[in-house]
C-alpha cells in the first residue's frame, strides 16, 4: 500500500500546473502525445534517484529499475509502487498497446510492453517530458503542496 496521497489535483491546482507547462509537455502529458525517440533528457541519465510525474510529482520509477532498452526512450522494468501507475487499453494508430498514466493525475507517461528484462519481463517505455527527476538525498517534489508522507521510503538507486 502506498504512503502517498493519490487524491487527484483540484481544478485550481490542475489549471495552475497546466499554465506552467511547455507546449511539448502539454502535448504529451495532457493530449497523450509522444516525444521523438533518442532526444529525451532522461534517456541517458545515469544518476541515482526517483523519476516522478512531471505534472503532479507522484514518484513513478526508481533509477535502479531503469535499463537501456535501445528503443530511444527511458525504460524501466517496474514502478516505484504498483498503485502509482494505471493502465489503459490503447487501440490508436492501428495497434493494440497498453498506455500508462499517472494514477494520481491521469497524465500520459508512455506505454508498457511485455518484452523487458527479469524480474518482471516488462518494459515501461516513457516520455522524458512526462517525468521529473530527484537525486537520492534530495526531497521529492511537492507540486500539490501536500507535504512528504511519513516514513518516505529511501529512493534506492
Amino acid at each position: 500500500m502506498t504512503t502517498f496521497d493519490l487524491t487527484p489535483p483540484s481544478d485550481a491546482q490542475r489549471a495552475s500546473i497546466t499554465a506552467g507547462l511547455a507546449p511539448d509537455e502539454r502535448r504529451v502529458l495532457l493530449q497523450h502525445g509522444t516525444e521523438a525517440g533518442f532526444c529525451g533528457v532522461f534517456l541517458d541519465n545515469k544518476k541515482h534517484g526517483v523519476y516522478a510525474c512531471r505534472f503532479c510529482g507522484l514518484p513513478l520509477f526508481r533509477s535502479g529499475a531503469k535499463f537501456d532498452s535501445g528503443t530511444g526512450w527511458p525504460s524501466f522494468f517496474e514502478p516505484y509502487d504498483a498503485a502509482h501507475v494505471r493502465y489503459i487499453r490503447d487501440t490508436s494508430h492501428g495497434m493494440i498497446r497498453t498506455e500508462e498514466v499517472c494514477a494520481r493525475c491521469g497524465s500520459h507517461l508512455g506505454h508498457v510492453f511485455p518484452d523487458g528484462p527479469p524480474p518482471t519481463g516488462n518494459r515501461h517505455c516513457l516520455n522524458s517530458v512526462s517525468l521529473s527527476f530527484t537525486e537520492d538525498g534530495d526531497d521529492l517534489p511537492d507540486v500539490l503542496g501536500r507535504g512528504a508522507p511519513e516514513g518516505r521510503p529511501d529512493a534506492g538507486g
